[in-house]
């Protein structure tokens, strides 16, 4: 178990998406605003190393911004 502690995992939390043509995106600057194709309360996909794991829900409390993991996804068979 002690070797699994210095395995190191990236998590990413897909909000949602868009697609912009690229003078657009070399517009933007601090303060833009890209509006997503997602609603407030849509679930948000949890992606471990680029990989679909789970899907879950975004949680406000004061000034922290936290994810609660609803269900996990069934891993495709290459990936067993």
């Amino acid at each position: 178990m002690a070797t699994l502690n210095k395995v190191s995992v990236d998590i990413t939390v897909v909000l949602g998406t868009t697609s912009m043509p690229v003078h657009q995106v070399l517009r933007l600057g601090r303060g833009a605003i890209i509006e997503l194709e997602a609603r407030e309360e849509d679930p948000v996909k949890i992606l471990a190393n680029n990989l679909p794991v789970a899907q879950g829900t975004v949680l406000v409390n004061g000034n922290r911004i936290a994810v609660e993991v609803g269900q996990l996804l069934a891993r495709p068979p290459d990936r067993r």
